[in-house]
This record gives C-alpha cells, sequence and structure tokens, in this order.
C-alpha cells in the first residue's frame, strides 16, 4: 500500500513540521441542523453565503459559523473569482477503503451505537457528512485479521473452474455492513480492489509478492466475473474494480507484482471479453498506484485492444506529485482518473494532516481532473489493529473504535470537508488560483456553488469571493479550511 521508507519519512516530516493537536481534540463532530435557505434544507440561500469552518488549532472541527453575503462591489482583498460556466470533470464522490478490519470493528459495536455511527458517516442530514464512496478489498487487504482469498486451498491444488469459489469470509462482517449502508444511501458508489489472487494462481504460490501465471489469466478474469455477480446476489452493486492494489509494490501482505505489459494482456485478452461476455457493466479501472509512475497507465492505454475495455486510471501519492494525473488526462482525456488511497500515520497530527490532504487531494486531485478522493482504512482499533503479519501496524484510521466509543481523527475531517456538500453528479467549475489560498469550486447537481479553500500560510488571511458580479468577504485562520456553499 505504500514504501516503509517513504511512510517513515512521512511521520517523521510532518512531526518536525507541525505541532501536534492532542487526541482529545479530534473527536468533535460536524454540527447544526439545517436552517430555512440552507443547502441543507434543499432551498435555495441567494445573497447567502453558507460557511462551515474546519480549524486544526482552536480546534473548530467541520462547524457552520455565521453566514457571509454578496454585496455589489469590488474588493480590495486576494479575491477567487468562481465561473460556473466554465467545466470540467464530474465528481463520484469522497471517502475511505472499508477494510476487512473496519467492518470487523463497526459490526462490533453495540446496535445503537452502530446505526448512529453509519447515520453520521453516510446519511447527509443534521451532523451526518455524507461519504459517498467506498473502496473494498476483493479478498483480504493488508488490515484483515488474516490473509484470505476466495478460493484457497491446500498447497499443491488448483481450482481451474472455481468450483471453490466463495464470498464467505465476507459474509459474518463486510457484506450485512455494507447493506445497512445501502439502506441509508442506496447510490453509494462502491470500488473493488484485489490484493491478491489466489495463492495457487502465482508464481511463487505466497500471497506475497509474485507473478499471475499466464495459464491462471483466463481463471483470474472468471475470478472477478464471480465476485461482482456474487457481491449483485448479496444486494450490492459493485461499480468499478481495479486490476491490482499498488502493482509496483510486491513486498505488502497480501501483494503481487503486475506490470504494464502484464495488465494490459490481462485486460484486453482476458478480463475485458470475460466482463463482455457475462454482460457485466463493472468499470475497469487501471493502476492503482502512485502519481510517480504516470507512464504505467498511459502504456496500458497505448493498447488499442486493452483501451476499448478501461474507464481510467487510479493514483495514489505515496510518490510522485498530484499533477501527474493531468498527464494522463492529456494524454487520454476521454479516460476517466481516480484517486483511491491515502494513509495517515499513527498518531496523527490534525494540522499537518489536515493541510497536506486537503491541498493535495481535496483540492489537488479534483484539479487534476480526479472524479474521487479517498482516504485509506476507514476504522482502527486504539493499537492500529486489525491487520495481517507484515501488514500496516501504524495505519491510523478515518475512526478509531474502541467497543463502543468512536474517536474521529484526521482523515474523517479531511473528507468531511468536501463530502457534506459535493455530492455524486457534482462538476468541477473554474476558480482562480491563490497564492496561499489553495481552493477548488464544485456545482452541485441541484444548483448550489461549493468552495473550498484552505489558509496554506503561516497567518490569518482576508479574502473575497467573486461570483456573478458580487464579492463575499471571508477570513481563515492560519491552516484553516473554509467550505463555503451558496
Amino acid at each position: 500500500m505504500y514504501t516503509y521508507s517513504i511512510r517513515f519519512w512521512s511521520i517523521s516530516f510532518l512531526l518536525s513540521l507541525f505541532v501536534s493537536i492532542s487526541a482529545t481534540s479530534y473527536g468533535q463532530v460536524a454540527s447544526t441542523k439545517p436552517r430555512s435557505g440552507s443547502p441543507e434544507s434543499g432551498k435555495s440561500n441567494v445573497g447567502g453565503v453558507e460557511f462551515w469552518l474546519t480549524d486544526p488549532v482552536r480546534p473548530v472541527l467541520f462547524v457552520r459559523q455565521p453566514s457571509l453575503s454578496f454585496t455589489e462591489g469590488n474588493a480590495k482583498t486576494p479575491t477567487i473569482h468562481i465561473d460556473a460556466a466554465q467545466t470540467y470533470q464530474t465528481i463520484d464522490g469522497f471517502g475511505y477503503t472499508l477494510t476487512g478490519g473496519s467492518a470487523m470493528l463497526i459490526s462490533r459495536m453495540e446496535k445503537t451505537a452502530k446505526a448512529k455511527l453509519l447515520t453520521e458517516l453516510f446519511s447527509t442530514e443534521g451532523k451526518s457528512i455524507g461519504v459517498s464512496y467506498l473502496r473494498l478489498s476483493i479478498g483480504a487487504s493488508d488490515l484483515d485479521e488474516q490473509v484470505f482469498s476466495y478460493d484457497d486451498l491446500p498447497a499443491g491444488q488448483t481450482d481451474p473452474t472455481l468450483a471453490k469459489f466463495s464470498l464467505a469470509p465476507d459474509q459474518q462482517y463486510l457484506i450485512p455492513l455494507l447493506n445497512e449502508i445501502l439502506a441509508i444511501n442506496p447510490a453509494i458508489k462502491i470500488l473493488g480492489s484485489p490484493w491478491s489472487p489466489p495463492t495457487w494462481m502465482k508464481s511463487n504460490g505466497n500471497s506475497k509478492g509474485g507473478s499471475l501465471k499466464l495459464e491462471f489469466y483466463d481463471t483470474y478474469a472468471r475470478y472477478f466475473v464471480k465476485y461482482i455477480q456474487g457481491m449483485a446476489k448479496a444486494g450490492i452493486r459493485i461499480d468499478a474494480v481495479t486490476i491490482q492494489n499498488e502493482p509496483l509494490h510486491p513486498g505488502n501482505n497480501p501483494s503481487l507484482l503486475m506490470l504494464p505489459s502484464e495488465q494490459a494482456l490481462f485486460i484486453k485478452k482476458s478480463l475485458g471479453p470475460a466482463f463482455k461476455a457475462a454482460k457485466i457493466k463493472t468499470k475497469v479501472i487501471l493502476y492503482d498506484h502512485n502519481a510517480d509512475r504516470p507512464d504505467y497507465p498511459i502504456t496500458v492505454l497505448n493498447d488499442p485492444e486493452a483501451r476499448q475495455y478501461i474507464d481510467g486510471s487510479a493514483f495514489h501519492l505515496y510518490g510522485g506529485p498530484i499533477s501527474a494525473l493531468s498527464e494522463v488526462h492529456k494524454a487520454y482525456p476521454d479516460k476517466n482518473l481516480y484517486f483511491t488511497e491515502q494513509w495517515i500515520g499513527a498518531p496523527g497530527n490534525l494540522k499537518g494532516d489536515l493541510a497536506w490532504h486537503v491541498r493535495e487531494l481535496i483540492i489537488g486531485a479534483t484539479r487534476n481532473w480526479s472524479r474521487t478522493v479517498l482516504q485509506w482504512n476507514l476504522a482502527a482499533d486504539p493499537k492500529q489493529n486489525p491487520h495481517t503479519p507484515g501488514g500496516c501496524d501504524q495505519c491510523l484510521g478515518a475512526l478509531t473504535i474502541d467497543g463502543n466509543t468512536v474517536k474521529r481523527n484526521p482523515a474523517y475531517y479531511n473528507v468531511a470537508v468536501a463530502s457534506k456538500f459535493v455530492r455524486p453528479g457534482s462538476v468541477r467549475i473554474a476558480s482562480d488560483e491563490i497564492k496561499n489560498l489553495p481552493n477548488v469550486a464544485f456545482k452541485t447537481p441541484d444548483g448550489h456553488i461549493v468552495l473550498i479553500v484552505l489558509n496554506d500560510s503561516p497567518s490569518a488571511q482576508k479574502f473575497s469571493i467573486a461570483y456573478q458580479g458580487k464579492q463575499a468577504s471571508a477570513t481563515l485562520p492560519t491552516g484553516a479550511v473554509g467550505t463555503y456553499v451558496w
């Protein structure tokens, strides 16, 4: 999921650069009920700007503030002009990976506490943050208690017909929990990503590393088909799959090495035809790894036989610049882009984590054509468990769950500043790039404008929001994020 050297460098860098915020300051929840005329109420808020503040220093964590007002005239402060006529990509959603470990911890909560938490996460009403996109592991990720696939066999055996395929490992926690989530938000989109095929399909017979044997390409394609069909029978629609989580990082447990030429061959000769034969509409997304290798998805997309089956490319940011997504967009503007994973290391640093993730992902990824922004693990326990042997033992969940007690960590707020109001179907629109005030703007399906601004300077910043000839004056404390809705 990430290289260990990058992981430890990130921790030391952030801790040296920012002052840590105490763990007790993370526990606040998005607040206030809808007011008449607010975007939450579904009524137009003509002339007024709803303002939600996330300030890690005070701390004020995604709390509604007094509204701003649009007035006539020209501002003398730095101005962010919004142009809704200039449009870019459509947004599919913001969210997390619902790992097997996350599902286990949430499912073990007392019924009332679990229902309250799920409503807070997946509804948009009141205090809820409106998570709209989830990533799942196909089989185990490294944040499951143990490694498994859906067709595990004793050493030396194979199952080319997939006669023993079963979703049983997901039926205790993950599938029931997904159905509870779907009852709250039936439109939530779900992405499936494998960390490893069954070991008997691999060159080394091991869950860690190795390559997919050529003789099992067609079998593995049918494995995807059976997974999608099985989840559908359980009431869960898989909107998209990636071919392999981090195909250039075979050191995780589980993991698989898959080079661009191998991914292209698998898509064009096996997976694409298998989906077509089974009449599966699930999107095929390639790569799912770091922004330092935009050549990987471009190489695969250069193959016209593979390209016909591909919806787009997915990225992480443990290496490379977020602008690399635009390189892929420039090469293939008809193919979509997705940002699918970014971790935060325990114990977390709210000031540093909020600023980096909002600047690079919520703002940076969407300004570089991404339709999604997904943080890594939704939930872990106080010791960052569970994880596989050799899996990540420092991955801080967006939530820390200890029985029925829930603590909200930086990734919770990183997503909340966008997910509550930038609903699926929103379109990114033009907004000025201002020094020390990185920002991004969207027009929602119901016609509201959402502007997200980070004060990336060492002092409070005054600025203006300009829209359709009117101005609204705003101020953000240092390191704070403002979500503005009108």
